[in-house]
Parts: structure tokens; C-alpha cells; sequence
């Protein structure tokens, strides 16, 4: 029976990868193998076919436990439950703050920033702003807003393909490092396996290796030389509002709360979204946004309507996936130590004998995120590990899962954005810009490895 479970996650990982040849929304596949896992459990728990195991390492047989292992079982699928709503809550709350800012054209601020006609400075000032804007907003909206604002700099498709490639490449750099700007690193933070400046101490400075070194490289080949037709006097006010600026500030200073929001309280992360979200929509109920602002368009800068925009089949992603792998979690599968282990702390005892060295398994996790899904990747790997809180082996994981994800376009949430916005080939991001994402990748994991095991001797 044991096998059947894992065979239902095995096709419904492959479904999920194989999104595009199959034009199914992942959502599909991972919900179906959410609720078909947990329901063979739950059919071979009470069949006494196989136990139970929680977060605390208790194990529960139906043959043996009865009505006590029944509430076992009832109070792990909860808490399994409760650990991926506090995700989805913090996410939906995330979501739509930048909704709101984007309702009222906030992002159109950044434009002004972006006022040359040379193609390299013009790739280092959009490289900055998604690393930067990518570790407040997360890397997928930061990638959306920068290939937005890229078409209304650059005319030539070919030419903005390039730009938007390398968007990837930083942003993905840039939500590595920061607790709320990539949902790995989200999973991870809210998990308490990293705290946010553990994070950012451990983090940025690889990741920061991570996006210069292939801007850098960049700068050198041809499509980044000579310049391009910038329209630098073009007024940029006229397509911002009265409350554009305002929304941007707010906005993004109350995502950059959440975290010293919770170093203060110690409440779990989506509390302090919820706060966020309360007083962003508070703001834009009695805002102006335009000189004759009358009830009747109201409607088009509230946050009711930044709510329809969200999109709601991620967030369904997530709950499949993060249930799905929760109920792998959970199966008692195999003795370690003489202890019952779940499937995937034995699949990392497996992969521990097979690869002594735990960095080099970590770093094949970075470049197997470019070929199937970074969150169930890491997912499995907090149900796999028990490092304490900030051990080098979480922030590792959060580099690695968070910029490994660059190689493909497919491999990274900020990758699928734009491949869908900008209708980039497959094939040619593997031949022109795969290269430069491995390069950085490889050349902020050095330096990671560098402080951590040489210098420093982190443990």
C-alpha cells in the first residue's frame, strides 16, 4: 500500500512538470494527488495496512492505538492543514497589497528611474530593480511589473527578450535572501527553520554574486552593447494618479513590516499580512486618486477589485502540493536507528548514505528546482531534515532552491511570467541565458561555501 501512495505522487509530480505539453494547469494534477494521498492514507490507516507518524515523531497504529490513534491521525492531517493555510494566508495577503499598489498605478513610479539610452546601464538599472524590488514584492511580481515597464521602454521584441531573460536571473537572486521574497523562502521562514535576519545575513551576499556575475558577463555580448531609443523625455507623470506614489510607499513599507512584526510579537508571519493587508485597504478606502474622484469610480481602485485580480489557482497549487507532501510526511515507511521514520526523513537517510556530503546533495536539489517544481522540492526537504533554526543547511537550501530555478525559463515562477508574457522559446533561453544563470549560480555557492565551511565554520 505504501507504494501506491508514492506512486500517486510520482505521476502527479510528473503532471505538474509536464504542464506545457500537457496544457493542464498544474493546480489540477496537484489538488487530485492531495486528496487521492491523504485518502489512501487514511483508507490503509484504519485497515491497520500501515502507521501513522506527527511532527513530534509520534507514531500511530489503528491496530493497536484505536480511538487514540484515530485523534492522531485527525490531529496530524490538521496540523498539516494549519501549517499550509498560515502560507496561503500570508500569500493571499502579499498578493493582494500588490494588487491594491497596482490598481493604483503605483508601479509606474519605477519608470521614472529608468531614464538612459544606453542598452548596458539600461541592463544594470533593471538588474538592480528586480533584485531590490523582488526581496520586498517577491520575484514573480517583481518579474511581471519589470517586463511590463520593459515594453514600454523597448520597441524591439528581440532586443526586450534579452532584457527580460536577465529580469529572471536577478530577481530570482533577489527573492533568495529576503524571508518574503520567494515562497521557498516564505515555506522555510514561516516553518521556523530561518528567521529573517539569519536570512538576510547568511544570504544576500551570494546571492548577490549570484546576479552580478552574470550582469556583469552580459554587459560583454552583443545584444547589451550601443544604445538604445529611449523616449527619456517623455512625461512620465501623465500615467501616474494622485495616489500612485502614496500606495507604492505604503504598500511596499507594509510588506517590509511583517517581518520586524514578528521579531516583536513572535506571532506567526500571516498575522502580521493580515495587519498589512487591514491598514493598505484602510489607506485606499478614503484615498483621491484622481482631481475629480466621484463614488461611482470608486470601484476601480478598491480592493474588492484588487481581490478578483489575485490569482487564487496558485494559491490552490499550494495547498495541493503542500498537503500532498504532508500526507508522504506523514507514512511511516521504513527504521532508522531503530525509530519509525516517515517516507521522506528516510529518503534523506537514503540520499545521506548514498551522498555523504550534505552541500553537494543540496546543491543538485538547486539544479533539480530548474527541472521540476522549487516548492515541493523544498517541501520534502523540511520533512526530510531536522537542522536547528539558521543552520547552515536552511539557508543553503534557501539559496540553492530560490537561484537554482534560473537555469530554465520553465524552472522559477519569475521564469513561466515571463516566458508567458513575452512569449519566450524554451529553446532559446536554454542556449543564450541557461549558461549565465549556471555561472552565477555556481559562483554564489562558492562563495557561500566559502564563509560558511572555510572561513567561518558554520555548522
Amino acid at each position: 500500500m505504501e507504494s501506491i501512495i508514492i506512486l500517486i505522487f510520482v505521476i502527479g509530480y510528473l503532471s505538474i512538470t509536464l504542464e506545457h505539453p500537457l496544457r493542464l494547469d498544474k493546480t489540477v494534477p496537484a489538488l487530485i494527488m492531495a486528496a487521492l494521498i491523504w485518502a489512501v492514507l487514511a483508507v490503509g490507516f484504519h485497515s491497520g495496512w500501515f502507521s501513522v507518524i506527527d511532527t513530534h515523531e509520534q507514531v500511530y497504529n489503528y491496530a493497536s492505538g484505536g480511538v487514540d490513534a484515530e485523534h492522531g491521525f485527525e490531529n496530524t492531517l490538521l496540523h498539516h492543514l494549519g501549517k499550509t493555510a498560515e502560507i496561503l494566508i500570508f500569500l493571499i495577503g502579499a498578493m493582494t497589497i500588490v494588487e491594491i499598489i497596482d490598481l493604483h498605478r503605483g508601479f509606474e513610479v519605477l519608470k521614472g528611474a529608468v531614464r538612459t539610452r544606453s542598452k548596458k546601464k539600461l541592463l544594470w538599472i533593471i538588474g538592480i530593480l528586480a533584485f531590490i524590488l523582488s526581496a520586498i514584492i517577491d520575484n514573480l511580481t517583481a518579474t511581471i511589473v519589470l517586463v511590463t515597464l520593459l515594453r514600454k521602454l523597448i520597441s524591439n521584441r528581440n532586443e526586450r527578450l534579452w532584457y527580460a531573460a536577465m529580469v529572471v536571473i536577478a530577481a530570482n537572486a533577489g527573492g533568495a535572501w529576503s524571508p518574503i521574497g520567494d515562497v521557498t523562502t516564505t515555506m522555510l521562514w514561516i516553518a521556523n527553520k530561518v528567521t529573517a535576519l539569519g536570512l538576510i545575513e547568511f544570504v544576500i551576499l551570494p546571492s548577490i554574486v549570484c546576479f552580478v556575475v552574470p550582469f556583469f558577463i552580459a554587459g560583454f555580448l552583443k545584444p547589451f552593447k550601443g544604445e538604445i531609443e529611449v523616449d527619456a523625455t517623455e512625461d512620465v507623470v501623465a500615467e501616474r494618479l494622485l495616489s500612485s506614489k502614496t500606495m507604492l510607499f505604503l504598500g511596499l513599507g507594509m510588506i517590509v513590516s511583517v517581518p520586524i512584526f514578528k521579531t516583536f510579537t513572535h506571532l506567526p508571519p500571516y498575522v502580521g499580512m493580515m495587519l498589512a493587508l487591514g491598514v493598505v485597504w484602510l489607506v485606499s478606502e478614503y484615498i483621491h486618486p484622481e482631481e475629480d474622484f466621484s463614488k461611482e469610480r470608486r470601484h476601480l481602485y478598491s480592493a474588492h477589485k484588487a481581490l478578483s485580480r489575485i490569482e487564487i489557482s496558485s494559491i490552490l497549487f499550494f495547498l495541493g502540493i503542500l498537503m500532498a507532501v504532508a500526507g508522504l510526511e506523514s507514512l511511516v515507511y521504513g527504521v532508522v536507528n531503530n525509530e519509525e521514520v516517515g517516507t521522506l526523513r528516510y529518503l534523506a537517510e537514503v540520499l545521506q548514505a548514498a551522498i555523504p556530503n550534505q552541500d553537494i546533495v543540496v546543491m543538485l536539489l538547486g539544479v533539480l528546482s530548474a527541472i521540476i517544481d522549487n516548492v515541493p522540492l523544498v517541501a520534502a526537504s523540511i520533512g526530510m531534515y531536522e537542522s536547528p533554526t539558521d543552520s547552515v543547511l536552511w539557508h543553503f537550501i534557501a539559496y540553492s532552491a530560490g537561484t537554482g530555478g534560473s537555469m530554465l525559463i520553465i524552472g522559477s515562477a519569475a521564469g513561466v511570467a515571463a516566458m508567458g508574457m513575452e512569449r519566450i522559446d524554451f529553446i532559446w533561453y536554454l542556449k543564450k541565458v541557461a549558461w549565465l544563470a549556471f555561472i552565477g549560480f555556481l559562483a554564489g555557492a562558492g562563495v557561500f561555501l566559502l564563509f560558511e565551511r572555510v572561513l567561518f565554520h558554520h555548522v
